[in-house]
């Protein structure tokens, strides 16, 4: 189930459904007589890539995810009589590259939110910071490549705690769960990804401490002419958003949420 799951959501992203519908199109086209099913599909799928690609509207469809947790504060965590015990920074994605230093391994996520935990990890002297992702599609697991770019950084190996056995944000909720038990922790991951993981974590009877990183929607003080132009920058954050929409649908099919 998780391999199909990788496999078929990835058609419903932005850029693939876009020319499975122009491609399509393009066949009834040049192959059939049903031209005009054809010219449909084919401006189904320029519309569906033109659109995504507005700034405007990706950032509609990304803005309710990211904007459901605020940003984290040490105010949110500093209670003397239960302290934050544990950071916890879920993994989202890297490729084992010995050729290349070890946070250029990490996807542009995994490091944000690698970066965002060490910054909580330091507002809360005392805590042990736990880094969650397995072997997925790389031999190794995330983990350790996260943890050896926490070192890096200047985090102490002591500090640092391994969860390599999950392969997606459920298995995390479950394995970590047995890590931190009753203990206050701090959740890291991308704002756009928060409100599934908290759900997902909340299932399994936690309550974390969010604290999301990497907001791909950032308020502009003045506005710029590439706000006017479709970009690739724009598809990204409607794919993001896209996916994250995928996943809380399916989570809640396969009653995860």
């Amino acid at each position: 189930m998780f391999l199909l799951k990788k496999i078929v959501a990835p058609f419903l992203f932005p850029v693939p459904l876009s020319i499975l519908f122009s491609l399509a199109g393009l066949f009834l086209l040049f192959f059939t007589r049903r031209r005009r099913t054809g010219k449909i599909l084919v401006a189904v799928g320029v519309l569906i890539f033109a659109l995504l690609s507005f700034g405007q509207i990706s950032s509609k469809i990304i803005d309710p995810l990211e904007q459901q947790y605020s940003a984290y504060s040490p105010a949110l965590s500093q209670i003397e009589s239960d302290p934050v015990a544990y950071v916890v920074v879920l993994g989202g994605g890297h490729v084992t590259d010995p050729t290349l230093p070890v946070t250029s391994q990490l996807s542009s996520p995994s490091l944000i939110r690698l970066v965002e935990g060490i910054r909580v990890y330091r507002k809360n002297p005392g805590s042990k910071m736990i880094v969650s992702g397995g072997r997925v599609f790389d031999p190794l697991p995330e983990a350790k490549t996260l943890a050896a770019a926490a070192q890096v950084l200047g985090m102490k190996g002591d500090d640092i705690i391994m969860e390599s056995d999950s392969k997606d944000t459920k298995d995390q909720a479950l394995l970590i769960k047995k890590i931190v038990g009753e203990n206050r922790f701090v959740l890291v991951t991308s704002a756009s990804h928060m409100p599934r993981a908290m759900a997902l974590f909340r299932k399994v009877g936690m309550d974390p401490i969010p604290a999301p990183a990497g907001h791909v929607l950032k308020q502009k003080r003045q506005l710029s002419p590439g706000q006017f132009f479709p970009s690739a920058v724009s598809l990204q954050k409607s794919e993001r958003a896209v996916h994250e929409y995928l996943g809380i649908l399916w989570a809640r099919l396969r009653g995860q949420i």
